[in-house]
């Protein structure tokens, strides 16, 4: 892991646990979020379509056996799903800028059903320019909503009724590869997301990015 973004976050759950230490925990919460947006934004930079569509690690385990397309819808949809849906109980980012059009994508979900081929098929469909869109409508809509909780609020747990909404939602997958993070986000208390799906999981899928840029730079000399 990034020595940098590791310890901005080993920093942000320990200022977070405590009261007197909570709003600093924020802070570095949003510094952490900062430097891992621009990483992402430099992909859209430097890397070309076929570039973000390939998937060189198609057989492996792990978040570096996807596209890099892919991990930004996914991070982002994950995200905009706990934010809105389990947390703050509002409308989708997704669906209130009517981003499945804009981004042309064949699906609401968080993609964690999808596999191999599958993957890459879905990368190549999906409008890039929008995508970086929604995920910085996104960032800015999840941190609005983590500003307003007080250090009270973390220890809140996610009600039943919240938990069946998203079921019906059918904004994650039946399919036994992705069902299991209804139970997963929802066991969870506040404190609990702010360090998984919105700080961590950006680490590793960010991580990962990396692994899949310098394997088509190097590794496989570039894409064209």
């Amino acid at each position: 892991m990034n020595k940098e973004w590791s310890a901005l976050n080993k920093t942000m759950q320990t200022q977070i646990k405590n009261k007197d230490t909570y709003q600093a925990g924020i802070y570095t919460l949003f510094n952490l979020r900062n430097q891992l947006m621009q990483t992402l934004i430099s992909f859209r930079k430097k890397l070309n379509r076929k570039e973000f569509d390939a998937i060189p690690f198609i057989n492996a385990d792990g978040y570096h056996s996807k596209t890099i397309a892919y991990s930004v819808w996914h991070i982002f949809r994950i995200e905009d799903i706990v934010a809105h849906v389990l947390i703050s109980e509002e409308e989708q980012v997704f669906s209130a800028g009517n981003y499945q059009k804009r981004i042309s994508s064949p699906i609401i979900t968080t993609g964690n059903e999808l596999v191999k081929q599958q993957i890459a098929d879905f990368s190549e469909q999906l409008n890039l320019e929008e995508l970086y869109l929604y995920i910085f409508e996104v960032k800015e809509s999840t941190e609005k909503i983590i500003k307003n909780l007080s250090y009270d609020d973390l220890k809140k747990k996610i009600s039943k009724e919240r938990k069946e909404n998203l079921k019906l939602m059918n904004v994650v997958s039946a399919d036994e590869s992705a069902v299991w993070l209804i139970d997963y986000w929802c066991k969870k208390d506040i404190q609990g997301l702010i360090q998984m799906p919105f700080s961590r999981h950006w680490i590793m899928h960010v991580e990962a990015c990396l692994r899949i840029e310098n394997k088509i730079q190097i590794g496989m000399g570039g894409l064209q």
